[in-house]
């Protein structure tokens, strides 16, 4: 298989199972700590959803062209870590920019980097590094040949 056509496969599973991991993270400690993952109402109700999308964006797009050459796992994991968070944190600055049209640009850019260096912007580089791990380990299979699972009614009786 072409090995630009897997790394497509692989990174849009990727971020599906990233954009489910922050979604459930983010559940999580807003749950047990009892916080609000923007706390600022000035901020308005989009500019979470908005960076996390722009995370996941970013983490497809990392992840489809770091992995091309699977076997560096490292570039891929540190790229994607890093290509998530700058994503977020530039969205809420804008996102926030856009919400509170009274506030000025100090105030947007302190509000994106309060998020990005916060407990809901922390948990999306370390989520997409884990995610991106995974996904290289799957591409790795892929290039050496693995073939996919069958169900029980899909293998041949040989078998």
């Amino acid at each position: 298989m072409d090995p630009r056509r897997t790394a497509w496969i692989v990174a849009s599973f990727a971020a599906a199972l990233d954009l489910a991991l922050v979604v459930c993270a983010y559940g999580f400690v807003s749950l047990l700590g009892g916080i609000e993952v923007i706390a600022d109402p000035a901020a308005g109700r989009f500019v979470a959803p908005a960076a996390v999308g722009a995370s996941v964006v970013a983490l497809l797009l990392t992840l489809a062209g770091t992995l091309r050459r699977p076997d560096r796992m490292s570039p891929s994991v540190v790229i994607s870590a890093a290509c998530t968070w700058l994503a977020a944190v530039v969205v809420a600055i804008i996102g926030y920019a856009i919400a509170s049209a009274s506030s000025t640009l100090l105030a947007a850019l302190l509000f994106g980097l309060g998020f990005g260096i916060g407990w809901f912007g922390l948990l999306i580089p370390a989520l997409a590094a884990l995610t991106a791990s995974f996904a290289v380990l799957v591409a790795r299979g892929r290039d050496a040949g693995m073939a996919r699972p069958r169900w029980p009614w899909e293998r041949d009786e040989d078998e």
